[in-house]
């Protein structure tokens, strides 16, 4: 247990390399993966009514949401074991690698999801096919975000580590919007039935050349020189989950209840809103899809922005912030959302997403603040993995029920200000990571 995280704490620079050209391909080579890996399970939930009806066709369109989401969320209970079984991997064989072999199996799953028959050719089949697809993204999805998090974290130099590690985050977010932008121009270019009919394979089908790129920048990309002098004292875990579990179960709690907000929040405003807008708010689906593409510009252009005021305020207050702004403009934001007035939608989203973006721009840098090189990978995948899967899979599938039991289109902010409540204590409980603060 030598490492301390000492080049990670109050020695700004320690073990980073001073060639900026190094530190700038790891930070684009994980950002640009991270985008590839975000838009292959983005598209799912983007086209979740479309999928709905090609797999799950009935007379009812919330049964078909409804079955839709069931099989969105499937992904998500695998999310654990693939953070178990990537992170172990990281931490004993390095990131590099791992990262390369989570993008070939995301980008592998999606593009054969593509290729499926539907309901009408291929009977109960297909919806059981889909599933066993979603598991395995799922399952890669689990090894992504712990892996590009901690891969940045250990090139950075410390007093930048907040906005160079929210560039990862922010790679995930673009995602999502490229994969929006797609379905934004299946919705201009193609009919609802040309949708359902075939439209909504193509997004699904480019998961073969983004994933070509993306494994092609990830391969060249060099070994973190963190993990490569751990590997060269001998000191790499036996057994980093074991060790993880044992000696940093505060911190695997602590990312879990900052994963809470960040995931419950980020799946309830990215991927259930447009679907809330267009099926049950009754707004059309470009409107929808033109909501979303703004949301996450806006996000985007704030997440770094919000990782450099944490290197220099403290990732505490960023993140506290945030979570005191869920609780007060949630409901009025969906309720405004509510009011038939296309403007006022958009807007409303747009303002879910600025205190999305608060929060997202430290939390990956102050995640992995917490945890010593030997069993970073591992211990934030649990951590974070863990929380996903209980809460941001679920999000849309339990607000659907939430809104359709209450009849109230306002209950999603209920869903957010539930999360909010949970891990604001976590964030005042748990000690400043950022170097600045020290």
């Amino acid at each position: 247990m030598s490492d301390n995280l000492s080049c990670l704490r109050g020695r700004p620079g320690a073990g980073v390399p001073q060639d900026t050209a190094i530190l700038r391909r790891a930070t684009l080579g994980a950002t640009i993966g991270s985008v590839v890996e975000w838009f292959d399970i983005a598209v799912y939930a983007y086209l979740a009514t479309a999928i709905g009806a090609a797999f799950f066709p009935a007379e009812d369109p919330t049964t078909s949401l409804l079955s839709s989401f069931a099989v969105f969320g499937s992904a998500f209970v695998v999310r654990p074991l693939g953070g178990i079984f990537f992170g172990a991997l990281g931490d004993r064989i390095g990131r590099q690698r791992t990262l390369a072999w989570v993008i070939i199996l995301v980008s592998g799953a999606t593009l054969c999801i593509g290729l499926l028959p539907g309901y009408s050719a291929a009977g109960v089949a297909a919806p059981a096919m889909l599933v066993f697809l979603r598991l395995l993204q799922g399952f890669s999805a689990g090894g992504e975000m712990g892996g590009a998090s901690a891969f940045v974290a250990e090139f950075a130099p410390a007093r930048r580590r907040g906005y160079l590690v929210s560039l990862v985050e922010m790679g995930c977010i673009l995602g999502f919007l490229l994969g929006s932008v797609v379905v934004l121009l299946l919705n201009v270019w193609l009919t609802d039935e040309q949708i359902v009919g075939w439209g909504w394979r193509i997004p699904f089908l480019l998961a073969a050349p983004l994933g070509l790129v993306g494994l092609y920048i990830r391969s060249r990309l060099e070994e973190t020189p963190e993990f490569v002098a751990l590997r060269s004292r001998g000191e790499l875990a036996r057994n980093p989950l074991l060790e993880s579990v044992r000696y940093h179960w505060r911190a695997i709690l602590s990312v879990a209840g900052y994963s809470l907000f960040q995931n419950a929040a980020l799946y309830a405003i990215l991927t259930y809103v447009p679907s809330h807008q267009a099926k049950i708010l009754g707004y059309p689906a470009v409107v929808a899809s033109v909501s979303s593409v703004v949301s996450m510009c806006v996000i985007c252009a704030l997440i770094p922005v919000m990782g450099a005021v944490s290197d220099r305020f403290g990732r505490r207050p960023v993140l506290g912030g945030s979570c005191l702004a869920a609780l007060v403009l949630s409901y009025p934001l969906f309720w405004l959302m509510g009011q038939d007035n296309a403007v006022l939608a958009v807007l409303a989203h747009v303002g879910l997403g600025v205190v999305l973006a608060v929060f997202l721009g430290p939390t990956l840098a102050a995640m992995n603040e917490l945890f010593a090189t030997r069993v970073r990978y591992g211990g934030f995948s649990l951590g974070y993995n863990m929380s996903v899967a209980a809460f941001g899979g679920t999000a849309p599938f339990l607000i659907t029920l939430l809104v359709a039991g209450s009849g109230n289109h306002a209950a999603p902010a209920f869903y957010i200000m539930a999360a909010a409540v949970v891990t604001l204590p976590v964030v005042l409980a748990t000690r400043e990571t950022a170097p600045a603060r020290h």
